[in-house]
């Protein structure tokens, strides 16, 4: 009995080592296994969406490729008919539709993350004009407008360059939802770093503190006694700071209207331009595609602005662009900028008032008259046309050919379109104030973080009090600034992308080339 019962657990030790080195290689091989499966299963899901020809016996597929990648292509079938010996070839054959193709933008690591803000708002259609290619400069500028602060901009830069240097690392492993979006926008984040360097150079602030970087202030004192005044007795002594704000402006009572002013209308300039930019693309869109478009660009405010900053003028703008309007004949005395500026502020409010009729009403004519020719070319055919090609015709031009022309209802979508343009062409140009505000507010806080928490603990001559301010500034400075605004600004950078500048020429109805491809597979199992 011993005997048996020493066999028996023989046989189940046996049993079990065998049972866990199976298990053992099971689960080595799993994922590997499971891999190819998905791979055949995306196969024969393919395969599924073929169609049979019966007479010729064989599977006919249609797709969408880019033009450039016909001649891989067909090498690649080719090669394939040879390794896998088949006695029947593939043929590939380029097919003429009246369907929309979808689009295809060719990407690598620093340009995607781009193109995936546009592709947020919406895919282009196929030959739109692609906003990407502005976006990679104007979206991390507009943001740095916000940010302006090279002690700031450095600090990110060190933050993303530290994503880009470990690249290969992160792009390998599992990462968390915070820290996978941070390391997918690392370019985008980079440059919006670099962009905030320029700029904050430009404001000439390093954690809110003045440098004197590119020669020495062209302000000084009138005499020994204000030498350590910073609010009144000072004289242009020399040539104009060559690069940015002049160091002087920073503690002085005239400040913040100085920046204010600056800001301001440096916000105006920028966002005209853009807007003036979107319009321009719309009417080569339009162009491209044969449609109809009026060209509307606007930006007398901007003219006076770079006037009065080249000449150096005292005019009261926010006078001139009031009465420009309640009374445009009026005497311009001290607010005149250049001469004609009264007759060329008449002319274009005459061609103000002329623009929105000519907005209004010609389109919905020229479309009932281009719908009439097309029905009337319609309506005759030819009688040796086979029942085939009537076919094929109809089903080209659909049944809208054949719908009546509702010249009220385009008429009122001409008006809701003419209103909507009129109103954003006042509303985008005050959207793009943001720009000011948030430069300005983040400036102030800055300066409130370095002269309330820094400075007043220097103050106090006590280590144990310099520690904690120290350490109090550092928190307040990542957290407020470094994380909390740079949201900020991003989201705001964002809207002005997505609503006043591809507002103007980017409908985004189309759909995204998606190629069968075995990489899909493993951005899934991620």
């Amino acid at each position: 009995v011993s005997g048996r019962l020493e066999e028996l657990k023989t046989t189940i030790d046996v049993g079990l080592v065998h049972q866990t080195n199976l298990l053992q290689t099971i689960a080595y091989h799993f994922e590997q296994w499971s891999h190819l499966v998905k791979k055949e299963k995306s196969i024969y899901h393919t395969l599924s969406m073929l169609s049979i020809d019966v007479t010729k016996k064989c599977l006919v597929a249609e797709g969408w490729c880019p033009v450039f990648a016909t001649n891989k292509i067909q090498n690649v079938l080719q090669r394939a008919t040879v390794d896998s010996s088949s006695q029947i070839g593939t043929i590939f054959h380029i097919l003429q539709t009246k369907e929309s193709p979808p689009t295809y933008f060719h990407t690598n690591k620093f340009t995607s993350a781009f193109q995936e803000i546009v592709d947020a708002y919406g895919i282009a259609k196929y030959q739109e004009a692609n906003p990407g290619v502005f976006t990679i400069i104007t979206f991390p500028f507009l943001f740095a407008v916000m940010f302006g602060d090279w002690g700031h901009g450095i600090c990110l830069f060190l933050a993303t360059s530290y994503f880009i240097i470990k690249e290969k690392k992160f792009s390998s492993q599992k990462l968390g939802d915070i820290t996978e979006m941070i390391f997918g926008g690392r370019y985008v984040i980079m440059m919006m770093a670099l962009f905030s360097i320029y700029t904050g150079l430009i404001y000439n602030e390093f954690f809110s503190v003045p440098f004197e970087l590119f020669g020495p202030s062209a302000y000084g004192c009138r005499d020994p006694a204000c030498r350590d005044a910073s609010t009144a007795g000072l004289v242009k002594v020399r040539a104009t700071y060559p690069f940015g704000v002049d160091p002087k402006w920073h503690g002085t009572r005239s400040e913040l209207p100085f920046l204010n002013s600056l800001k301001m209308k440096m916000s105006i300039l920028l966002g005209v331009a853009q807007m003036n930019l979107g319009i321009i693309l719309s009417y080569f869109n339009a162009k491209f595609s044969g449609n109809e478009l009026n060209i509307r660009l606007f930006g007398y405010l901007s003219l006076l602005i770079v006037v009065k900053w080249c000449i150096g003028s005292q005019a009261d703008l926010y006078h001139v662009m009031i009465y420009m309007f309640l009374s445009p004949t009026d005497d311009l005395g001290e607010n005149q900028l250049f001469f004609g500026q009264k007759f060329l502020q008449i002319v274009l409010l005459l061609a103000a008032l002329v623009a929105v009729p000519w907005m209004l009403f010609p389109k919905p004519f020229l479309l009932k008259k281009q719908h009439e020719e097309r029905h009337c070319g319609q309506s005759y055919a030819l009688l040796e046309n086979s029942l085939d090609e009537s076919d094929e015709m109809e089903v080209r031009h659909g049944s809208s050919s054949h719908e009546e022309f509702e010249f009220s209802e385009v008429l009122v979508h001409q008006l809701i379109h003419t209103i909507e343009f009129v109103l954003g062409a006042v509303s985008n140009t005050a959207s793009y104030l943001r720009l000011w505000a948030l430069s300005l507010a983040h400036s102030e806080l800055s300066s409130v973080f370095y002269d309330k928490v820094l400075l007043l603990a220097w103050g106090f001559n006590n280590i144990f009090i310099l520690i904690i301010g120290i350490f109090v500034f550092i928190c307040a400075t990542v957290g407020v600034l470094l994380v909390m605004e740079t949201l900020s600004a991003f989201l705001h950078a964002l809207r002005l992308h997505w609503v006043e500048f591809q507002g103007k020429f980017y409908e985004g109805d189309g759909y995204k080339f998606q190629p069968f491809s075995f990489a899909s597979l493993d951005a899934e199992d991620e």
